[in-house]
């Protein structure tokens, strides 16, 4: 099995149509104050090559920015280490594709890779008219929430 076909089996997949233009969604995404509001403290940069942590619950999550496309794509390295053992921990990408909708919106992919095998999934809906697709073969279910819509109200 090839490493992009592992990838996509263990990847959790969201989309959803937003009412708000790629560029806000694209703040929210890349500005460190409105992306902590729906997230947590950090300091990135959207900047290929960036490297920036977000404040984890128990240790730094960190990551680098690999793509970076204003108002269109996002993909950065995940590392996200336990407090008690670095050697176990999640190593990912997360991606975020943005496209214009007919109506001005925002068609937001959002993509964990690496995800689904390493975490058990926290989703969410509220409201949102969203899709979302577990693509490994034994997933753990859903138990959390956040909506994409939380990451709009600062922005």
């Amino acid at each position: 099995m090839t490493e992009h076909a592992k990838n996509e089996e263990d990847a959790l997949e969201f989309e959803c149509d937003l009412p708000d233009a790629p560029e806000k969604v694209w703040r929210a995404l890349t500005v460190p104050e409105l992306l902590a509001a729906w997230m947590m403290p950090n300091d990135i940069k959207p900047e290929i090559g960036s490297r920036f942590a977000f404040a984890g619950p128990e240790k730094p999550i960190e990551c680098e920015v690999l793509d970076a496309e204003p108002g269109r794509l996002l993909r950065y390295s995940w590392r996200e280490r336990s407090a008690t053992d670095d050697s176990n921990g999640l190593d990912s990408i997360v991606t975020f594709t943005l496209a214009r909708t007919v109506s001005g919106g925002t068609h937001l992919r959002i993509v964990h890779d690496g995800f689904v095998q390493a975490a058990t999934p926290a989703v969410a809906m509220a409201g949102a008219a969203c899709r979302l697709s577990l693509r490994a073969h034994k997933p753990k279910p859903p138990v959390a929430a956040n909506a994409p819509r939380l990451l709009l109200r600062a922005a």
